[in-house]
């Protein structure tokens, strides 16, 4: 049945590996390789057993997610929604539909519930809907529209004098190369706490007993990769005991490169220095190519997976047709190596200029990437460092923890425990994945392939040409000061947004802010609305303009409306935390709804719609390493805002398309409104910082 099509037959690989490598700390797959189509329940099943550890082992004791109740989705969605509405007769005909709601969705209710309680009930009810219509069947290109980035904070050991490299003494120190081999190596450790499921299931809450966090999701972190399909897009893992290797991309060009030994454990950093130094010499031999005559097809295969995915998937039928075993095996070996690690030879400064390097690539390393792995890591020559992850089977939570795990080790830290072992270091552990499908896939015979690659980079210039990000790195103030004033900083943050929204576009707009549903098995996420009663109250009578001159009475009743917006705000994230928010709830009823179910007038109301259209999607997310992150826009007219709160800053990356002109403007807006809004609590003060 459902579990024998999902067990891909034994890579030719794996059998070599067996004998060698029976030694490794990883207890064995029932299959080399599994082919994921986004069922999380059905990924546990097969392998949280096998795996087992820590990390599993308050799976079974999870909370399920709830179905709220119909009439209390509808009291929490309407204060989102009235704001909205542009008329005296849109706010009664939205009204009027939320008053028969409950009772025209009664029966999409009652199969919803069953669904909860019968097919899915030992894994979420919304899971699988999510993980594929959200996720696996969207044709987008999974760059800028789908996949977030981070930009790590520096590690100024690596400027140090000493090196590990200095024992090989045949390279100039090479700051990418430090960065990146202390990378290689933190990963190791935090890799094999994963695939061991040695490391502790992560819990929140500041009193104990912590409450728990769903795992479910570091299966699809290491040896991973999204592959295209037409229709829908598969997940391909690879048992982690059958590998040794990451991949590491150079100029287009993808190496095999061993990284840890049979136990896992990371290989002495001299040896990973030398590894990524001869990545680099290898591709950098390689790189006097001609851009578009198409030579080099091998150094141009990245630049397919940048495409609509199933201008993709047909990319990758042509490949392996006319590529056979050799191009299979090439695949094979990129998609089941640990992550990626990009070695760029840009030299960012800027978080804008990191930014855009880490999103997309640009156009000077977009052939650098393999958009489907599920972690992407990047060093450039100057030793900025960053990450991107394939957002369809894991939330950003998850690369958190691993985020923290290797920022936290410097490059001196890392050499201080690394031990020696020269005698790993044979040069035949760096292969370059795809030289040997040359000859197949530089024939003048493959004029389709070449026509491919060519429209894939073509179509790749068009979506990053289109896009633009500003930075706005606010060093007015940060969380200190707004826990002083007994703000939540959180909810703060999203009223500078909504007020720098509101005098973008002079009116409020549909507001996304992701709130983390891990307490709950197989949970990911739920939308928190920055649309209120409060937060439209507060917007009205900031207006327009700000007002740096204001009387002490005006200023004391913005304070009251903005105390009010944010306590509604917290309320707000409190309820969907517990599963009681209306999107995915509305979501759940929708997709229940069969051929012959009426869906309930409200779907079809105007302002409801516009309720839901993100035009501005937000996400929070702060951690002392991570100096700033980015995401793109989810509609053609919308804002795509990650920002962190810092002790004392504030960090937004604003993204959207070009043409609109306003990342710029928000930056300047968002500034403005954080400088005004600590005026209200502090009078006479904002002049002084």
């Amino acid at each position: 049945g459902m579990v024998d099509t999902r067990l891909v037959s034994a890579t030719r690989d794996s059998n070599r590996g067996i004998a060698i490598r029976a030694k490794s700390t990883f207890p064995k797959w029932p299959s080399p390789v599994m082919e994921s189509r986004g069922n999380y329940r059905d990924d546990a099943a097969i392998l949280e057993p096998v795996i087992g550890g820590p990390l599993y082992s308050a799976q079974s004791s999870l909370p399920h997610l709830p179905v709220p109740e119909l009439q209390e989705t509808i009291t929490t969605f309407l204060p989102t929604a009235l704001p909205l509405a542009e008329t005296e007769q849109e706010a009664r005909d939205l009204m009027d539909k939320c008053r028969v709601f409950p009772q025209q969705a009664s029966k999409l209710q009652e199969k919803l519930l069953h669904r909860k309680e019968y097919d899915m009930k030992d894994t979420s009810w919304l899971q699988l809907w999510w993980n594929t219509a959200g996720y696996l069947q969207v044709r987008d290109p999974v760059t800028i529209n789908v996949s977030y980035y981070f930009n790590f904070k520096d590690d100024p050991t690596i400027f140090d004098e000493r090196a590990a490299t200095s024992i090989i003494g045949d390279h100039p120190p090479h700051l990418g190369v430090k960065r990146g081999a202390s990378l290689l190596y933190a990963c190791a450790e935090f890799r094999k706490m994963i695939c061991s499921g040695e490391f502790p299931y992560e819990r929140i809450g500041r009193k104990e007993p912590k409450t728990p966090l769903c795992s479910v999701a570091f299966k699809y972190m290491f040896h991973c990769c999204r592959i295209p399909r037409r229709e829908m897009d598969t997940y391909k893992m690879y048992d982690p005991s059958l590998h040794t290797h990451c991949i590491v991309a150079r100029n287009g060009r993808f190496f095999a490169v061993d990284f840890v030994d049979d136990s896992g454990n990371p290989l002495g950093m001299d040896v990973l220095e030398e590894r990524l130094h001869q990545c680099i010499e290898i591709a950098d031999a390689n790189a006097n190519y001609v851009e578009d005559d198409g030579d080099d097809i091998i150094s141009m295969l990245g630049w397919l997976t940048s495409s609509d995915r199933d201008s993709w998937a047909d990319a990758r039928e042509e490949l392996l047709r006319i590529g056979g075993k050799p191009v299979e095996h090439a695949l094979e070996k990129l998609e089941s190596g640990a992550f990626l690690l990009c070695l760029d030879d840009e030299k960012p400064v800027s978080m804008k200029e990191c930014g855009d390097l880490f999103w997309t690539g640009s156009l000077s390393s977009g052939h650098n990437r393999w958009f489907d792995k599920s972690i992407q890591l990047f060093v450039t020559e100057n030793g900025k460092t960053g990450l991107q992850g394939e957002h369809s089977m894991m939330d950003g939570m998850p690369v958190i923890a691993l985020s923290d795990y290797i920022t936290k080790q410097s490059y001196s830290s890392v050499c201080d425990k690394s031990v020696s072992a020269r005698e790993d270091g044979h040069r035949g552990s760096v292969i370059d994945i795809f030289a040997q499908c040359k000859a197949q896939l530089s024939s003048s015979s493959n004029s389709t392939l070449k026509a491919m690659i060519v429209k894939a980079k073509n179509d790749f210039k068009t979506l990053i040409t289109d896009h633009e990000q500003h930075v706005q790195s606010f060093q007015g103030y940060g969380s200190t000061l707004m826990k002083k004033m007994e703000y939540s900083p959180d909810a703060y943050a999203q009223m500078a947004i909504q007020l720098a929204v509101y005098r973008l576009h002079g009116k409020q707009v549909g507001t996304y802010e992701a709130t983390q549903m891990r307490p709950y098995l197989h949970g990911r996420t739920e939308t928190t609305r920055g649309v209120s009663f409060e937060s439209a109250k507060f917007v009205k009578r900031m207006g327009m303009v700000a007002n740096f001159n204001d009387s002490p009475p005006s200023l004391q009743e913005k304070k009251a409306l903005l105390v009010n917006a944010v306590k509604s705000h917290v309320d707000y994230v409190t309820k969907a935390a517990k599963g009681k928010g209306v999107d995915r709830h509305f979501l759940g009823l929708s997709m229940i709804a069969g051929g012959d179910d009426q869906l309930p007038y409200l779907y079809s109301d105007p302002v409801f719609i516009k309720s839901k259209t993100w035009r501005v999607s937000t996400s929070h997310l702060t951690h002392p390493n991570i100096d700033h992150w980015g995401f793109g826009e989810v509609v053609s007219d919308g804002l795509g805002i990650a920002y962190s709160v810092k002790p004392n800053s504030c960090i937004f990356n604003i993204a959207a398309r070009k043409e609109h002109g306003w990342t710029e403007k928000l930056s300047h807006l968002l500034e403005e409104a954080l400088l005004e809004m600590k005026e209200l609590n502090d009078p006479g003060q904002s002049s002084k910082l």
